[in-house]
Order: C-alpha cells, then structure tokens, then sequence
C-alpha cells in the first residue's frame, strides 16, 4: 500500500509538470537560455568570476546580517506597538512610520554622507578602535538596511501580536505562568508563525534592496555587475546575468521558507 501511495504521489507531481501551460513556459525558458548561450559575448566571464564570486557573497552576507538584525529590532518594535503603553508605543510608531514613509535610498545617503562625515571631525573617534570600521562604507550600508527592515517588519510583528488570541495569555495567566515565560512559549512563537508568509516577502524585498549599497562604493554583485558593463561596454549580457542569479537566490529563500512553514502546525491559536 505504501508503494502505490508513493507511485500515486509521483505520478500526480509528474502530471502537475505536463500541464500545457507549464511546457509552454519551460520551452520559453530552454528557448531564451540557449538563445543567451549561443548569440551573446560571455567571453569576460573568467576575467570577473572571482570579483562575482566575491560580490554575490558579499550581497549575501550583508542579507543575512541586516534581516537577522532587523528581525530582532522588529520584535520589540511590534510588541511596544500591541502591547506597550503610550511611552513605548508611540516612539515606535513614529519609527515604523518614518522608515516606511521616506525612500531607503534618501535613509542610506543620510547616514553615510551625513553621520558618516561627522565622525573624522572628532580626534577621539579618530583615534578609537572603531574608526576603522567608521572609515569604510559597509557599516552604515548595514545599519540602513538594518533600520529599513526594522521598520517594515516592525508593523507586521505589531499585527502578528495583536492577531495572537488574547484567551490562550489569559489562560496562562491563570496557570501561574510569568511575563516572560508567557512571550517566550506563547505569544512569541504564535506572532513569528502569523507573520511568516510577509517575512518571506519583506527577506526578498530585502535582498532587491542590497543592490543599493553600492550607491556608496560597497562592492556588491550589482557593482561588479556595473563595473563589467562600464569595461567591456557591454549592456544585456551583465545585466541578464544578474538577473538570473538575483532569481536564483529568491527562489532558495521562497523554497526554505516554505520548507520552515511546513514544519509548523496548520492550527496555531
């Protein structure tokens, strides 16, 4: 029985892929790769794989750092917003409302060319072990995308809180459990699965906002992709390129998003 069950499940995924509309698209797609391969110059490729190589990394790590950082200010973002008193609740809202309001691009620009200038005028800055990270451009990079993520997840993680059904924190209340014992194992978890979907989402907003970065020199994919485009004078090849390893990444973060989501319980609340 298990056998067929399986043969049956193959065979259903099998027939999801021979869809008409499917074949069309995938023959589209063989069409345009082979059509890219054959009638366009990538002869520049091994004179820039290193520097991509690098680039697509640095793109990476700079993702991974800013959502994680920005996850972790979101949380308590959202739960002064649901939760807080109007001391907490309202300097949040105003920070979730002045990130989401003005373009990240205006935000970068603000903190490099305006923070970032401040800093040399003061010989003890100058002078600390922070100035040689002060002195480069990925720091403030960081902290825009850091804050920008903050702000728009920070919304989201106020929804996910205050869509957690009040009666489960009443009931654990009324079994003794503390304050923090209730966040951690109730209200926590719960608002993480809620907002799960647009977290998904604002990763992959996040990563079409990294290219941005080398607006202020940061050597990025998107940099490396320009910096191709500038030597060989060449305009579809990097471009197309990018885009596909753009496509790539977004689809391993939807992929591994999914795989997180259905490792949780349908029923939560």
């Amino acid at each position: 029985m298990a056998g067929e069950a399986a043969l049956i499940n193959a065979a259903a995924r099998t027939s999801l892929w021979l869809q008409p509309h499917r074949i069309v698209l995938i023959l589209i797609a063989l069409a345009l790769v082979f059509g890219a391969a054959f009638f366009m110059r990538w002869d520049w490729l091994p004179q820039y794989y290193e520097m991509g190589l690098l680039g697509i990394w640095r793109s990476l790590w700079i993702l991974a750092v800013t959502c994680f950082l920005g996850f972790l200010l979101a949380v308590p973002l959202g739960l002064a917003q649901a939760a807080g008193s109007f001391w907490f609740s309202a300097p949040a809202r105003t920070f979730c409302t002045v990130i989401r309001g003005t373009p990240l691009l205006i935000q970068l620009w603000l903190l490099y060319y305006g923070l970032g200038s401040l800093f040399p005028q003061y010989p003890w800055i100058r002078e600390s072990w922070m100035w040689p990270y002060l002195r480069q451009a990925w720091p403030y990079g960081v902290l825009a995308l850091t804050l920008s993520f903050a702000g728009y997840e920070g919304e989201v993680m106020r929804g996910a809180f205050a869509g957690v059904p009040k009666g489960q924190l009443e009931a654990a209340r009324a079994f003794g459990m503390s304050r923090w014992k209730i966040f951690r194992r109730i209200w926590l978890p719960q608002a993480i699965y809620r907002a799960l979907p647009t977290l998904t989402g604002e990763t992959v907003l996040q990563l079409k906002s990294t290219p941005l970065v080398a607006t202020i020199s940061v050597i990025d994919i998107f940099a490396v992709s320009s910096k191709v485009r500038q030597d060989t004078y060449l305009t579809y090849e990097p471009l197309l390129l990018l885009a596909l390893i753009y496509m790539i990444i977004t689809g391993i973060l939807v992929f591994a998003f999914s795989k997180i989501e259905a490792r949780i319980p349908n029923k939560v609340g």
